[in-house]
């Protein structure tokens, strides 16, 4: 049975409701009231918060909406990936620029040390 299938309360009864202060602008208003909501899906983990109105209500259902865009997301499995090979002119390319680096490496001088006559 997918997160589509399920009501809101249903899957209201499957999270953790947190309700605390959203904080930041506002005022009086914010400072003085729980409107921030905070929902935590036991079954996976997932924890979608919202804040961004001043009602309870308004940001728990903005809060459902997150959670099933979230928990479609995990259900949906990516397409296998095709085995695929480095093409032989790139790796023609990668062996000359590690045999170029690599003669430049044994070039290089140590430090000249000062003769002393």
């Amino acid at each position: 049975m997918g997160t589509g299938d399920l009501t809101d309360e249903e899957l209201l009864a499957e999270c953790d409701v947190e309700t605390f202060r959203a904080g930041g602008p506002g005022g009086q208003h914010q400072n003085k009231t729980e409107s921030a909501v905070r929902l935590r899906h036991r079954p996976t983990g997932v924890v979608v918060t919202s804040r961004s109105e001043r009602s309870q209500f308004d940001n728990k259902r903005i809060c459902l909406r997150r959670l099933r865009q979230k928990l479609t997301r995990l259900e949906e499995q990516p397409e296998p990936r095709l085995p695929t090979s480095v093409p032989r002119g790139v790796q023609r390319r990668r062996v000359e620029d590690k045999r170029l680096h690599g003669r430049k490496k044994r070039e290089r001088t140590g430090p000249v040390e000062p003769e002393e006559d």
